[in-house]
């Protein structure tokens, strides 16, 4: 094994270890949470679904009429994509007990960019396990309207992970679910 290969493979042994052992789940669930919620914000209203594309022996058409609100392809779109988005995210610290995970606008203004860009894995890994353990139950909540913008933590980090505590109203202590951060990252 040469020297490059045993590097990348200790790297990725690093990153998997950390992706493992995520201190604050709640945390990171709260930040999974808020890019669902920035989706649900930003969908723009959209038309029925016709599927009725077939004719009858009348020459009527055939099928269906669904409202896109309760469509599979609705959950698609919201969840297409979500944990490679998550790659934005990275934890930041904000004392030397406490630390939160933050969406980066510019990553020139990120000091440890190594780092920063390993924990955005360490998220995006996580995103994926969530999603894995989660995702028939959340597509069905979301296709019954039961998940909004504003209560989408709720639901997915509270009801279906159990990531949080539903005493705390939203995190486990030591930790900020999330934050938004402009020009401090």
């Amino acid at each position: 094994m040469t020297v490059k290969s045993a590097l990348c493979l200790l790297t990725v042994l690093v990153i998997l270890s950390i992706a493992a052992g995520i201190d604050d789940k709640c945390g990171a669930c709260n930040a999974v949470a808020e890019e669902i919620e920035l989706g649900l914000s930003s969908e723009k209203p959209r038309n029925h679904l016709d599927m009725r594309h077939r004719l009858d022996s009348k020459g009527q058409r055939e099928g269906k009429l669904i409202d896109y609100r309760v469509s599979e392809l609705r959950v698609v779109e919201l969840l297409d994509g979500l944990c490679e988005k998550m790659q934005d995210y990275t934890l930041r610290e904000i004392d030397s007990t406490k630390q939160e995970w933050v969406k980066v606008h510019d990553w020139d203004n990120i000091t440890d960019k190594q780092e920063a860009r390993a924990y955005s894995k360490v998220i995006s890994t996580y995103c994926g396990r969530l999603l894995e353990e989660t995702e028939d139950e959340l597509a069905d909540l979301i296709k019954k309207g039961s998940v909004e913008v504003g209560g989408v933590s709720k639901v997915l980090c509270e009801e279906l992970s159990n990531h949080c505590s539903p005493k705390s109203g939203s995190h486990q202590p030591g930790s900020n679910s999330h934050g938004d951060v402009d020009g401090e990252l």
